[in-house]
């Protein structure tokens, strides 16, 4: 690689150490070159507590295998899984293989580089020697692979040792120095306020703010991010993207699977806790935030806890009004019938726990006051999506209503999954001799317009959590203003859960009636993809 080559990658890459990269994988691809224009990760110990559970063989160990096969991994890079099992390095490597068995059938070669990284240390996070020896073991793999020190500590674990496990690492000194060491939580972070609040406390004592990457996968989607530069990069939506254009904005997030392996953690916490109080209410930040004044993590993410600590339930003092609860049935056909949720295993036959969640939320700044936000989320509805729709207001005068009744207002559809991309739906005159309109949808795809998949979530936020970059993690003030803003519901579902009932829904439909009636009683219906 020529001088200037490596000048113009070092510039690129922000500072960090360019790992050895052929130019011959520039050569062959320079599409995918100069559209990622990658940032490339320091020397690196990705350690991942709770390695022998399902997050890590399923989510976290492909991700960085995608990351390798990318080259956005450097060569002095290393994981080490850690859990109470009494695994070898070989068993490990192993069970990794079995996991990704179709990637390394189909990169036999990569796969065999790949599995030389990876690395196991038996670990119990309660247990103070246990983590002085992973110390030890931390710093012969730095020896054996020139880490140089920098380690990203992933806790797959269960949340009731997110704290805990902080401590550990702190006491054990792993987390001494925030230039270094890092700690990636998964969710959920915290219950509801009070505790969010307190094990902010607990891993705020362990290390600096800027060493807590808080993750939630939605923001690694590209759509989701997609949707800061729809509405910074061009200068047609920021005059309309506001009260006296948008007359409401539905966000969705639907699923066609039931509750599947995960009774025992949904029993818990319920569709309130576990997709709204996180993803939706991620997507309503960067969807209602003000403009950063820079494309900065800390500008971001300070004007995501700005719009949601002015997020408030549409009924304050009676909230039971602005949401609907529901749980599925028995549903599906006499060929492949749907078990309902009470009949799934590990399920309590008399659970309340709701599968669906339908609520309206308004947001008291300037931009937004009087704006109603609807948000629902749901298992086992007719269509796998994630979406975010903005209603306009429709036109003042009604030109073509004698030709054919009022026009469809204008909509502005952000696709999340699984069809990534956008579509603008607007009128245009049917084809006749009269004035008769008819909407049509202007579609965007991420796929047809670039040629490539989206990278899965955990690919971006891997990486970005190794770069030590935050903009995609949730800062501590977000996630306490997000518990606070539905405290008031989680304390009626304690306190009075009849004002808050469960309705049933049949599996396969779009959750209760109740949900529509939200609605209804505006004047609106959901959106149905």
């Amino acid at each position: 690689m020529d001088s200037s080559c490596a000048a113009l990658l070092t510039s690129l890459n922000q500072g960090h150490a360019c790992p050895a990269l052929p130019m011959a994988a520039i050569q062959t691809n320079p599409l995918r070159v100069g559209l990622r224009q990658e940032r490339v990760i320091s020397p690196q110990c990705l350690v991942i507590f709770g390695a022998s559970g399902d997050l890590t063989h399923r989510k976290l160990v492909p991700a960085l295998f995608e990351l390798f096969r990318q080259r956005r991994l450097p060569s002095e890079f290393a994981v080490l899984g850690c859990a109470r099992r009494s695994w070898s390095d070989a068993d490990f490597r192993s069970r990794m293989a079995e996991a990704l068995a179709d990637e390394v059938q189909q990169h036999p070669t990569a796969w065999e580089q790949f599995a030389a990284c990876l690395f196991y240390e038996p670990v119990d996070l309660e247990q103070p020697e246990d983590v002085v020896r992973l110390g030890t073991r931390l710093e012969a793999i730095d020896r054996l692979k020139a880490t140089r020190g920098n380690r990203t500590f992933y806790l797959s674990v269960s949340p009731a040792f997110y704290g805990s496990g902080c401590r550990a690492l702190a006491a054990a000194g792993l987390l001494r120095d925030p230039a270094r060491s890092r700690v990636v939580i998964e969710k959920p972070f915290g219950t509801d306020y009070a505790s969010a609040e307190q094990l902010n406390r607990v891993v705020q004592s362990c290390g600096q703010e800027q060493q807590i990457f808080r993750i939630d996968h939605y923001l690694g989607k590209e759509t989701v991010q997609n949707i800061l530069v729809l509405r910074f990069a061009n200068t047609i939506f920021e005059p309309i993207w506001n009260r006296n254009y948008i007359a409401n904005v539905q966000i969705t997030a639907a699923e066609t699977v039931g509750v599947e392996e995960r009774a025992g953690y949904y029993e818990s916490s319920g569709a309130l806790r576990d997709m709204v109080q996180n993803h939706l209410t991620q997507i309503l930040a960067l969807t209602t935030m003000e403009p950063p004044g820079r494309f900065d993590a800390e500008a971001i993410r300070n004007e995501k806890a700005k719009v949601l600590q002015a997020a408030r339930l549409a009924e304050e003092d009676e909230p039971w009004k602005c949401c609907v609860r529901g749980q599925y049935s028995r549903g599906g056909s006499s060929l492949r019938p749907v078990s309902g949720y009470r009949e799934e295993p590990g399920v309590n036959p008399n659970s309340t726990t709701e599968t669906y969640v339908a609520m309206k939320l308004f947001i008291d700044n300037w931009r937004w006051q009087g704006v109603p936000f609807y948000l629902r989320t749901g298992k086992r509805l007719p269509k796998r999506l994630s979406e975010v729709v903005l209603t306009f207001r429709e036109a003042p005068v009604h030109l073509f209503d004698a030709a054919g009744g009022s026009p469809t207002a204008n909509q502005l559809v952000l696709r999340i999954q699984p069809d990534e991309g956008a579509g603008f739906v607007f009128e245009v005159k049917a084809p006749g001799s009269g004035m008769r309109s008819r909407p049509v949808d202007m579609h965007f795809s991420y796929d047809e317009s670039f040629g490539e998949p989206s990278d899965e979530g955990y690919v971006r936020l891997l990486a970005d959590a190794m770069l030590g970059d935050p903009t995609l993690f949730t800062r501590s003030d977000e996630v306490e203003a997000a518990w606070r803003l539905y405290t008031p519901l989680l304390e009626l579902m304690e306190d009075a859960p009849w004002q808050l009932p469960v309705h049933p829904y049949e599996a396969g439909t779009w959750g209760p009636s109740a949900a529509d009636n939200l609605l209804a009683d505006d004047g609106l219906m959901w959106r149905r993809p």
